[in-house]
């Protein structure tokens, strides 16, 4: 069969293509994973043309993955199968903004930036920021979260419906507009998370919130990872309202001095941010840096300037690229898991550990305030031995959040990285998950490969 004439004779001439530089482009995606080409990519603008490209797929057993901006961290978009890629690049529209229902529809091509830049002229802010600027649907497709998950929740909460085409080609959709139902099975949380393999997103109904009236941001050093960690546990646990707590290690905040120029003190910091009113912010924050105190807190510095705030942040949004452009010749590569509150100080602590006994460089750091955690290992992806002592630590890790009653991935995704711990976490549960993709996708078309293996 020749694909690139059969898809031309579904979509316009302009919306495949075989060029060689983009199908490079989309045999990738952020991390390690052994890139791999797809057959042919398409670009389509509606709903119907996605259906009609599924259709097909299905009927001649042909994979088909969809494809964001490739920012994802666990090989989710490489079609090791070859097949269609499926680019959201044309449907970045966002369709309707609702500001009385707090819901905006969006197209799955719209990044975060861009939704966030027109909520701006309402008040509202979409909350969940997952560093990357990814497009809505592939942040759905993953259920990501990243700094604010703390106080605003997980993509998975924002979600109100999806339009959804599945395999054979109908057109679905999960929920509706209403703040909540009790009518039928919760397919909206089924297929946020289900990383493309039950269906194709070509519209969603976001949550979204008001702009805070204040927000205050501050930096916390400390003397040990087990103090940072505690005064987060501490802040958490006093119920004060705070929006986001990163943790950034000592190792970390090296690698940023000497990226960025700057002279933090180099201990284990976290970086907060307190969203509110004027009053009650004050207050909020006069509490944090008394429990930060407690546990040894060596300076607490805050501002509310939003310029001022944005250079607090600065090492914590620019720490991936330091270590990138601090290792030239390595490439990263970057695992996430997530515990319990009450596990978090033991296995930051493990971690640190054994990425120290490893002799590979990295950092560690997480959004400490929902457990989750993530390492930076700073690898040569050509050596073997490298590879090897990589994958043991990030086996460690893991290995350590599921003995504890945690998850393998927090927010990163399955893919194919962990793929192998999924019997581990799941049992008998995962039957019931690969009896849904088989009941959804009986050829296997959807992004085969991921999540089973």
């Amino acid at each position: 069969m020749n694909l690139l004439y059969e898809l031309r004779n579904i979509l316009p001439a302009d919306q495949v293509t075989v060029n060689p530089a983009v199908l490079q482009q989309h045999s990738c995606d952020e991390s390690y994973h052994t890139p791999h080409l797809p057959d042919v990519v398409v670009f389509p603008k509606t709903k119907e043309a996605v259906s009609d490209v599924l259709r097909f797929a299905n009927e001649h057993r042909i994979p088909v993955v969809p494809f964001g901006l490739g920012t994802s961290l666990e090989g989710h978009v490489i079609p090791y199968r070859g097949g269609i890629s499926l680019d959201f690049q044309l449907m970045n529209r966002i369709v309707e903004v609702r500001p009385h229902d707090l819901l905006v529809r969006v197209q799955p091509g719209v990044t975060r930036t861009q939704l966030n830049k027109e909520l701006k002229k309402y008040g509202l802010f979409f909350s969940v920021d997952p560093g990357a600027d990814a497009t809505l649907g592939g942040m759905a497709a993953t259920n990501a979260s990243g700094t604010t998950a703390v106080r605003y929740g997980v993509m998975r909460d924002q979600v109100r419906d999806l339009e959804v085409v599945l395999a054979d080609g109908r057109i679905i959709r999960t929920g509706g507009l209403s703040a909540k139902s009790s009518s039928g099975y919760h397919l909206t949380g089924l297929f946020v998370g289900s990383e493309g393999t039950l269906g194709v997103f070509t519209e969603l109904t976001l949550r979204v919130y008001g702009i805070p009236e204040a927000i205050m941001a501050a930096r916390a050093a400390f003397p040990t990872v087990k103090n940072a960690v505690d005064a987060a546990v501490s802040i958490i646990s006093a119920g004060i309202p705070v929006a986001r707590i990163e943790l950034v290690d000592a190792r970390s905040i090296r690698q940023v001095n000497r990226h960025s120029k700057t002279d933090y003190a180099e201990a284990p910091t976290l970086f907060l941010e307190f969203h509110g009113n004027e009053a009650g912010l004050q207050k909020d924050v006069e509490a944090a840096r008394e429990l930060a105190i407690d546990e040894g807190c060596s300076g607490f510095e805050f501002e509310t300037d939003s310029k001022a705030r944005a250079q607090l942040w600065e090492a914590r949004h620019t720490l991936a690229y330091a270590f990138i452009h601090g290792f030239p010749g390595k490439k990263m590569m970057v695992t996430d898991v997530c515990v319990p509150l009450t596990e978090l100080t033991g296995a930051v602590e493990h971690a640190r550990r054994i990425l120290d006994e490893s002799g590979i460089a990295g950092g560690v750091l997480g959004h400490i305030g929902d457990g989750n955690y993530h390492v930076l290992l700073m690898i040569d992806p050509n050596d073997p031995e490298d590879l090897k002592r990589a994958e043991a630590i990030n086996e460690s890790i893991v290995e350590y959040a599921l003995s504890r009653g945690g998850t393998c991935t927090g927010e990163h995704g399955v893919g194919v990285g962990k793929v192998k711990y999924q019997r581990r976490e799941h049992g008998d549960a995962l039957d019931v998950m690969a009896a849904v993709k088989q009941v959804l996708d009986p050829h296997g078309i959807l992004n085969p490969g991921k999540i089973f293996g």
